[in-house]
């Protein structure tokens, strides 16, 4: 089982690549915006599988639970202050 955790870990961090591309080359700051919220929920679903690797998920549920968090309120922060500054590139 140990096994398929880290083969699912490994899949994420590939895909995590294509947000950091997202991140990296958006044409819009939304797009960017989008490419943050994608690599949090990805990082996310990382911490979890690594605590289950290591037979400690309560202890990473809370690390995911406050980066989900972190990433949340970032996003909504960066989103509102490009809303009222007009800025869409």
């Amino acid at each position: 089982m140990r096994i398929l955790f880290l083969a699912a870990a490994l899949a994420l961090l590939a895909l995590v690549l294509v947000y950091v591309y997202r991140m990296a080359s958006g044409p819009t700051v939304f797009d960017r915006l989008l490419g943050v919220n994608g690599f949090g929920t990805k990082t996310c679903v990382v911490l979890l599988l690594t605590g289950a690797v290591f037979d400690r998920v309560d202890m990473f549920v809370d690390i995911a639970l406050g980066y989900a968090l972190l990433s949340f309120i970032g996003s909504l922060a960066a989103a509102r202050y490009f809303e009222r500054t007009g800025e869409h590139r």
